[in-house]
């Protein structure tokens, strides 16, 4: 499942959920080739994809 900016650009792909807060990334979707984590408070909502309240810019950030 995808992750999505609210800016509509892809951060990365779930791998799974990593204990009760956060979202594990795909390491083989990521540029770096390695794991990152989006904190559950940044979830907007979950359809077809994983929507952050954040952009793609600022998600990125803090890896």
């Amino acid at each position: 499942m995808d992750v999505i900016g609210s800016d509509g650009v892809k951060i990365g792909t779930v791998d799974h959920l990593d204990g009760s807060d956060k979202i594990k990334l795909t390491k083989s979707a990521s540029p770096d080739g390695q794991h990152h984590y989006v904190p559950l408070a940044w979830v907007d909502h979950v359809d077809a994809h994983v929507h952050l309240t954040k952009t793609s810019a600022d998600a990125k950030v803090g890896w």
